[in-house]
């Protein structure tokens, strides 16, 4: 049960993330870390961390991708609220909030103190046009959340309120993301090649194709990032990045496939932390376009594909049946609704008149060619020839993403708490269910969280009954950490890096 009107203050948040404070020594928006390293943390050290999909520009309000958020979020821009790697909200650049009684209006109290990179003070004027913007500008990513807010407002210097037409139970939530930031009103700062945020590091340099640099922010208003310098390395192929650990090159790599994880367990003075997420393998179905506008196609699909056998296959997954992960709000076991079986696959696509049917997977470069060989199996044991073509992940944004081109499609979709994208039609699933869509909204509006969960469970085994896509896994995300290295967070690395708490030993 969600008890609303009550004032949230870092004392009370501290708790949540005590298990994190005795493993990183840090605050409470850090958790989920790697263990200590032995010997003195060098203040002047720099962490170098070998990551895989590279931002095609750094524009985190308009940009699409996780990437962004990935490594800009909580070390060089904040909101008022942030949230830990276990998904809990917690304090940013607001220091307390209310939240009254009837679930419309939230009152921030601002902490004090706070500069942005340029040198300037964070106002409230600042926080009240920076959310106004994102909900107002339908341009800004993450404005569809912020779309029960009627109106951002200062009622005096320090504090901010936001008043909503009905309540919505994700609001926090969705202020710890892009929608959620805040910027210095009126800066001229090119969003797409630079930054002026109010986090820990400032972005010293980026170039595309050769990564960045995060710099200590002197100036920082909170406790000062461990480290000096993070250098952020984008090695693509899975391989080259497994070499350039050993090699000394990285003194972190994340998302280490599993098949290649031996190579680096115990070698080179790494050691792999496997930790927790809400990653789901998402094999995509254009609702939108025939063939797979038929609920019968699409269920004789997701019956082709033994998912225990690809979860071991991949190793560092766990199967997923449906819409919703088992670390949010709503999740259900719906594995009952999809049992392997490929000769009921083959009867449902005979009463849909497709025998021979043929599909193109359009899948990023960087996923394991585990995924589709698996695929390109399991569907011709049904009958059913499948292209797969492999594109770069900027071409995978505009022809699949923007314009919805494409058959099948998989991504792993990192971002937490977003069944809202199966009652969105115009996203690129092309899933439209009215049902669905009057359940999540009820879900938002609630004011009891284990209601809306419950709303949300209903909604997700909807979407599951009507096969709108297959959710192939979970991912377990695999991390090796130099034994230098300690604090670096293990869970959901592949959506939210907050690098402010590790340290490097000299």
């Amino acid at each position: 049960m969600l008890t609303l009107p009550t004032v949230i203050r870092r004392t009370a948040l501290a708790a949540v993330a005590i298990g994190a404070l005795a493993l990183a020594g840090c605050t409470s928006a850090q958790s989920g870390g790697g263990e200590t390293a032995t010997g003195k943390p060098d203040p002047d050290a720099t962490l170098r961390v070998g990551l895989v999909l590279e931002p095609t520009n750094l524009d985190i309000r308009h940009q699409a991708g996780a990437a962004l958020e990935q490594v800009l979020l909580d070390n060089v821009y904040q909101g008022l609220v942030t949230r830990t790697p276990q998904n809990e909200i917690a304090p940013a650049l607001a220091s307390e909030w209310e939240v009254s009684p009837d679930g419309l209006t939230y009152t921030f109290t601002l902490e004090e103190g706070v500069t942005f990179h340029s040198g300037g003070d964070l106002t409230a004027s600042d926080v009240v046009t920076s959310l106004e913007t994102a909900r107002t500008d339908k341009t800004v990513n993450g404005n569809a959340q912020l779309s029960h807010v009627v109106s951002v407002s200062s009622p005096e210097e320090g504090t901010v309120v936001l008043t909503l037409d009905e309540p919505n139970q994700n609001l926090l939530f969705s202020l710890t993301g892009p929608a959620g930031i805040v910027l210095d009103e009126g800066d001229d700062t090119d969003m797409k090649t630079a930054a002026n945020g109010t986090g820990p590091f400032t972005l010293a340099s980026w170039t595309k194709g050769d990564g960045g640099t995060l710099a200590r922010n002197a100036d920082y208003w909170g406790e000062k990032a461990g480290v000096a310098k993070v250098e952020l390395v984008y090695i693509p192929d899975s391989t080259a990045g497994v070499n350039a650990a050993l090699d000394g090159s990285v003194d972190v790599l994340t998302a280490v496939l599993p098949d290649l994880a031996p190579q680096l367990d115990g070698q080179a003075g790494f050691t792999l932390a496997h930790g927790k997420s809400t990653d789901k393998g998402t094999l995509a179905f254009n609702n939108a376009k025939a063939p797979l506008d038929d609920p019968k196609v699409r269920e004789a699909l997701r019956l082709a594909v033994d998912h225990d056998a690809l979860a071991e296959a991949l190793g560092g997954a766990v199967t997923q049946f449906g819409p919703i992960p088992a670390l949010d709000p709503g999740y259900e076991d719906l594995s009952e609704l999809v049992p392997f079986d490929p000769e009921r696959a083959k009867e449902l696509l005979k009463e849909a008149g497709q025998d021979d049917l043929e599909l193109t997977l359009t899948i990023p470069s960087h996923y394991s060619t585990t995924i589709p060989t698996f695929l390109v199996s399991a569907y011709h044991e049904v009958g059913v020839e499948l292209k797969v073509e492999t594109v770069e992940f900027p071409t995978w944004l505009e022809d699949v993403y923007t314009n919805h081109d494409y058959d099948l499609s998989f991504v792993l979709h990192v971002e937490p708490r977003d069944f809202e994208n199966f009652a969105n039609p115009a996203y690129y699933f092309g899933y439209d269910n009215a049902e669905v869509q009057e359940l999540y909204a009820e879900a938002m509006a609630t004011l009891d969280a284990d209601e809306s969960a419950e709303l949300l469970a209903q909604a997700a085994r909807i979407v599951s009954e009507d096969h709108a896509a297959d959710w192939l896994y979970t991912v377990e995300p695999i991390t090796a950490i130099g034994d230098t290295v300690s604090g670096f967070p293990t869970d959901s690395t592949n959506s939210r890096l907050n690098l402010s708490a590790v340290t490097v030993a000299g």
